[in-house]
């Protein structure tokens, strides 16, 4: 038992030093030039016009930023990853009030990610933000009514941010810890156990990062707009939201 752990923690600090590496191979956070920005191509033109004038007059009586991406693929980034790496480079959302979210939708894998702001976590909880996903979006890009998916998906969230947003409880989805969060609960395990037994072998564990110490390594992202006059206001996310797939 005590060999099979020691391997399963090598292969921890193996997995960790190659994050770094990772990030490197990483898809690139595309520009941010408005609203609604469809690079997969999968909203139409007079959709899209409609759901930009929403989210503007939302923005304009509410402050609250919501922004749509679209892209064709997540080239084997982590959904939940690749939605983090958007926000913290647009930062959707006024700053000191965190109230952006962020709608991403990736074509060929067929994901869907609500990304939340720390301001709005209140209001569009993990539980919302879910029942959007599962109740308003997917059925619809399930009937290949992708205009109508992103319709009610923005509808939704709109009236979720204002406190308005009612439906039904969804089926609460199981399935095992994944391999990731096992592996973690192992470390742990691992290395205070080392502790208590006087075994830790000259202190604590330092994985290095890439350059800039973050776990996506050394990828320069700057906030704002790259054109188009609209930027992120500098709001701040923390991982709230909820995913889906189709």
């Amino acid at each position: 038992m005590y060999s099979r752990l020691k391997r399963i923690f090598i292969l921890g600090v193996l997995l960790l030093q190659c994050l770094p590496l990772y990030a490197a191979w990483a898809l690139d956070v595309p520009p941010l030039r408005g609203r609604v920005n469809d690079n997969a191509a999968m909203i139409s033109a007079q959709v899209e016009a409609g759901l930009d004038a929403k989210l503007a007059e939302l923005e304009k009586t509410e402050s609250t930023q919501i922004v749509i991406l679209t892209v064709p693929s997540l080239e084997g980034d982590a959904l939940e990853d690749f939605s983090m790496k958007v926000v913290e480079a647009w930062k959707i959302g006024q700053k000191g009030y965190d109230n952006g979210v962020l709608f991403l939708v990736s074509r060929d894998d067929r994901k869907i990610r609500i990304e939340v702001g720390y301001g709005l976590e209140g209001r569009l909880t993990d539980l919302v933000a879910g029942r959007i996903v599962d109740n308003e979006v997917v059925p619809a890009f399930k009937a290949g009514q992708i205009d109508a998916g992103f319709l009610r998906g923005v509808e939704s969230i709109v009236l979720a941010v204002k406190g308005e947003y009612k439906a039904k409880p969804q089926k609460e989805k199981g399935g095992a810890p994944s391999f990731a969060m096992l592996l973690l609960i192992l470390l742990f395990i691992y290395f205070f156990s080392q502790i208590s037994r006087g075994k830790g072998g000259g202190g604590p564990l330092i994985f290095g990062g890439g350059p800039g110490g973050g776990f996506y390594g050394g990828g320069s992202f700057g906030g704002g707009s790259s054109g188009g006059g609209f930027s992120g206001g500098g709001g701040g996310f923390g991982g709230g939201g909820a995913s889906g797939d189709w």
